[in-house]
């Protein structure tokens, strides 16, 4: 069997994927917060069964594991570019490190600094989950004017004076690769104990997506094209078994 089927099917099995990818990043190009994913591949077989290059060794093994499908994705940490939105209350960080919010499900991790505060003074997420401090404790913000420092610290101002209310969590980790997205903005760290960022924090600003419009459009279109390039090289081999079937064993 000519092995340039397997290339052809692999190849169609990994533009397919990535499809999937492409579309949801650019869907979620205007998200705040949103970090995009991006391919990395690996061999069909890779680590199955040994790569035995001796002259007896079997070319369909040989040529299966040499091409590669895709391996999974991994979450592109690069900068969003911050927008100025004059609310004391909406944070975005510069460079790497995370806010942490208390969820149902337990302490998850987000980039999205679109916070404000509740009725009783709790600093939360748009959907009412507290936003923790550097002791994952939650933030109680009094009334008075606010003013967070890069540090996190949180000051307000008040007719008796001004005063060091809480400081934001900012955290990080020595392994990024144990975070996992979970919808759109936010991750899960998979049991890995995070550590103290180093992301200065801007206040009256969020942090959009770090996909753009443009460049998804792109990704689409490219990766659409290479599926389809994958789906006529199929249709070549089938084509070609159906000639060696109907013409060449009869033959035999």
């Amino acid at each position: 069997m000519d092995s340039g089927l397997y290339a052809a099917y692999t190849g169609l099995l990994a533009r397919t994927q990535a499809l999937d990818t492409a579309a949801n990043n650019l869907a979620n190009a205007g998200t705040t917060g949103f970090r995009a994913q991006r391919d990395y591949f690996s061999g069909v077989l890779a680590g199955g069964i040994d790569q035995d290059t001796s002259p007896d060794a079997s070319q369909v093994g040989q040529s299966v594991n040499g091409f590669g499908i895709l391996g999974g994705n991994l979450l592109d940490m690069g900068q969003g570019q911050l927008t100025t939105t004059g609310d004391p209350l909406n944070f975005a960080l510069q460079g790497q490190g995370f806010f942490a919010i208390q969820t149902a499900n337990g302490v998850r991790y987000t980039r999205d600094g679109s916070f404000m505060r509740s009725a009783t003074g709790v600093l939360e997420t748009s959907a009412g989950e507290p936003v923790l401090d550097i002791n994952q404790k939650s933030i109680t913000i009094p009334s008075g004017t606010v003013h967070v420092g890069p540090d996190g610290n949180i000051s307000v101002a008040t007719a008796n004076g001004s005063a060091i209310v809480a400081q934001v969590g900012i955290f990080d980790f020595s392994d990024r690769s144990a975070l996992a997205a979970e919808g759109t903005n936010r991750f899960s760290a998979d049991g890995a104990k995070p550590i103290a960022g180093k992301a200065a924090l801007v206040q009256g600003a969020i942090e959009g997506s770090n996909e753009d419009a443009i460049h998804g459009t792109m990704q689409m279109v490219l990766v659409q094209r290479q599926a389809e390039m994958m789906q006529k090289a199929l249709s070549v081999f089938d084509n070609s078994f159906d000639k060696v079937a109907a013409e060449d064993l009869p033959r035999v």
